[in-house]
Parts: structure tokens; C-alpha cells; sequence
């Protein structure tokens, strides 16, 4: 599975929101994570009507997180930037049939979704932000064998 830029650029601009206690320019959170400007804005734009942060106009003006850090999952803000997860050809894996040989490759689609799901939808904005990350995500962070990219 690859995570698109768009995904990326939003958790950490959303990270640097968390962090901070006042409304930040889109500018200034595509400065502090060194990130295009323009796409930012727009993937601002998308997360403001997917209710992820509120925006407001003016000197004193930008963005604020809609919600707590500890209220926002990883996949709420995937979700909104991407679309579902896990999808098979833009397709929900559940409502594919395949025959023969392969009549249970959906099972495998679905199992995937839920590994995904085990991880990204019990991690919050907050926990990232501490590092205090729960089980279910460092016990696959702590094992060696998947800091190891697999070309074959």
C-alpha cells in the first residue's frame, strides 16, 4: 500500500496544529514541514469541508483543528484526503466476486482493510504528536523485520 503525498502532507500539517494553541496560515504550516504551498492549501481546503479543522478570515486569521488532537484518528484524516482505505480498482473490497482460482481473493482485500483499520483507526493526532503510541501500532513498529523494505 503507498501512501499518497496528499495523505502525508495533511497528517503532518494537521500535527503542527495540534501542536500549536493559536490559528496557523497555511503558509506558515507549509513552511514549518517544508511542504508545497499551493497543494497544502488545498488539502487544507479539504480537510475544513471534511470538518477536520475550522479556517477563519483575516490578520489573526487561519487554521485550527475542528477537534481535539486526541479525538482525530489517522483515519479520519485518510478518509477525508483519500477516500476509504483499502479499496480493490476503486472498488469496497466486500462487494467484489471473483471465480475459479481466485474466488478468495476477497477475503485477502478484507483481511488487509482490517489490519489496516487495526492500526490507523486506534491512533489519534495526540498520540503521534506524544509518541504515545498504543500497542497495537508498536507491535509492528517494534519488530525489526518491518523496518526492512521488501523489493521481491
Amino acid at each position: 500500500m503507498q501512501i499518497p503525498a496528499k495523505a502525508d502532507y495533511a497528517i503532518r500539517a494537521l500535527l503542527t496544529l495540534a501542536a500549536s494553541d493559536h490559528s496557523v496560515s497555511a503558509e506558515h504550516l507549509a513552511q514549518e514541514q517544508e511542504l508545497p504551498a499551493k497543494f497544502l492549501g488545498a488539502i487544507m481546503s479539504d480537510l475544513r469541508r471534511g470538518g477536520l479543522v475550522t479556517s477563519q478570515r483575516g490578520p489573526e486569521g487561519g487554521f485550527r483543528l475542528a477537534h481535539r488532537p486526541d479525538d482525530i484518528m489517522i483515519a479520519d484524516i485518510l478518509r477525508v484526503v483519500s477516500g476509504p482505505m483499502a479499496g480493490v480498482r476503486g472498488m469496497r473490497p466486500e462487494t467484489l466476486i471473483y471465480e475459479g482460482d481466485a474466488s478468495h481473493l476477497r477475503d485477502v482485500w478484507v483481511a488487509v482493510r482490517g489490519a489496516l483499520r487495526e492500526v490507523l483507526e486506534h491512533v489519534t493526532l495526540g498520540q503521534v504528536l506524544r509518541g504515545d503510541l498504543p500497542q497495537s501500532v508498536t507491535r509492528f513498529s517494534d519488530d525489526p523485520d518491518a523496518w526492512i523494505t521488501r523489493t521481491s
